[in-house]
């Protein structure tokens, strides 16, 4: 409990530090005034409408993602299941793209439809990863779902590439932000767009944390304790889908955060998901507002995606657990 607290603690610091990270600088009295409402008009602008949101989605998008993850590896029993390695978040973002191909500029894109659209992409995709992974009298094996994973992403993100062909300057512009996982919806209808699904999806993973305990214990012990595996696996999956799909929506192809999240989580404060789940979200909140606050500190006025910051992170990371993994 002490270690999730503290992990909320650096975020709220984080949270701090990333509303006075930018061009234009803000003093810690200046900041202090502009939330207290005695700020100026440019203070006002500046905090309210464009570092607020987006601060605001880059921890909304990592609670989403570190719990979706977290989700998959408990019902997979694959400890290397992220969606964005599984290339679920791929499904949710050429789902995306194709319907914002359509429209001039993403401003004549009705926002909170985007959440629906990339959660239909991430569920038909995670259904080929399951049905091509699936091997009879064999069921779904971790290495199996993995390469499979990884090769439907190659595939998705290749059919991306495709279809910039295609795009008018502007839709380019925004496929290329979006293959690098910035937080492009960065407006306070974004934030509504995503936090319905949040606040849906959320307390339902937390009602489920015990029977992810009990799928870990493994599929004939799970079925003697009346756990009806096929039906709470089908409900765990779909949500995960979901979590991933409404964040993608709004922050592009972030990977890896899905996978930190729950692994550091279990070193942290041990196995039972009653403590796993809000420990992902506390760590994947943090990991993905801080690298959005350093990608925009780091060679300002310019700015480095989230995503990236996050891969040179998370792919070494991968890697290690990829060396100590037995499946």
């Amino acid at each position: 409990m002490y270690t999730i607290l503290l992990i909320l603690l650096l975020t709220v610091i984080a949270f701090i530090i990333s509303m006075n990270t930018g061009f234009i600088r803000l003093s810690p009295m200046e900041l202090l005034e502009t939330l207290l409402g005695m700020g100026t008009e440019k203070q006002n602008l500046t905090l309210f409408e464009f570092r607020l949101p987006r601060i605001v989605i880059s921890v909304l998008v990592g609670i989403g993602l570190a719990l979706s993850g977290c989700v998959l590896q408990g019902v997979s029993g694959n400890a290397l299941a992220d969606p964005g390695i599984l290339g679920i978040n791929a499904g949710a973002g050429l789902a995306v793209v194709l319907f914002i191909s359509f429209f001039p500029t993403t401003s004549d894109v009705p926002v909170l439809f985007l959440p629906i659209l990339a959660f239909v992409g991430a569920g038909v995709t995670a259904a080929v990863i399951y049905a091509l992974a699936y091997k009879r009298g064999e069921g779904i094996t971790p290495t199996r779902l993995l390469l499979t994973g990884i090769a439907i992403a190659a595939g998705i993100s290749a059919a991306m590439i495709i279809l910039t062909l295609r795009l008018t300057p502007d839709n380019y512009q925004f496929v290329a932000v979006w293959l690098a996982g910035s937080i492009w919806g960065s407006n306070w209808m974004f934030v509504l767009s995503v936090l319905p699904w949040l606040l849906i999806l959320i307390p339902y993973v937390f009602i489920k944390a015990r029977v992810l305990n009990t799928l870990n214990l493994g599929e004939v012990t799970a079925t003697g304790l009346g756990v009806n595996i096929e039906k709470e696996r089908l409900l765990l999956l779909a949500a995960a889908v979901a979590l991933a799909g409404a964040s993608v929506a709004v922050s592009g192809g972030i990977g890896f955060v899905g996978l930190i999240g729950p692994h550091l989580a279990r070193q942290l404060v041990g196995g039972k998901h009653q403590f796993v789940i809000p420990a992902s979200a506390a760590i994947g909140a943090l990991l993905l507002l801080s690298a959005d606050t350093i990608g925009r500190w780091l060679i300002e006025p310019s700015e480095i995606p989230a995503g990236i910051v996050v891969s040179v992170i998370g792919a070494p990371y991968f890697l290690y657990l990829l060396a100590k993994s037995k499946a």
